[in-house]
């Protein structure tokens, strides 16, 4: 099932008939273990069949970078060192607007098993990962991560 487009927005109001859904992420990397190049990791999440970096929602007074973390460990197993912040991304998802703050953070350890949100993952590198993201809108944090 393919959700409905988002709308890019400059910025949300946050109005008491539409509050801005809060959630977090992180552009997830590493150096790949054969040649050293720099890996992007993408998460499968087959209820959109969509390709995103991990992320989601914040639970009630939950940190943002804390979320962020906690999200990446819960989607793609890895446990991550954050590094700088990232834009943060707003747009319309079903009909609320939705802010998504984001950091770099790389891959310290851990291991992908497949769970009810997410079904695989992919290493990728930069430009590839830009290729295969399904928002446009994801794709210019791969810039903002660049150089590393």
């Amino acid at each position: 099932m393919t959700p409905p487009p988002d709308t890019d927005t400059p910025d949300t109001p946050d109005t008491p008939d539409a509050p801005v859904v809060q959630a977090a992420g992180c552009v997830l990397w590493r150096r790949s273990p054969l040649d050293g190049d720099l890996e992007i990791c993408l998460v499968h999440r087959p209820k959109y069949d969509d390709w995103s970096h991990p992320k989601g929602k914040l639970k009630p007074h939950e940190n943002a970078l804390a979320g962020a973390l906690r999200e990446v460990e819960e989607e793609t197993g890895y446990t991550a060192e954050p590094g700088t912040e990232l834009p943060t991304v707003r747009y319309m998802a079903n009909g609320r607007p939705k802010r998504v703050r984001y950091w770099a953070a790389e891959a310290t350890g851990g291991g992908f098993t497949p769970n009810d949100e997410v079904d695989r993952i992919l290493w990728l590198s930069p430009t590839a990962a830009r290729s295969r993201l399904t928002q446009y809108r994801d794709r210019t944090l791969i810039d903002e991560l660049l150089p590393l």
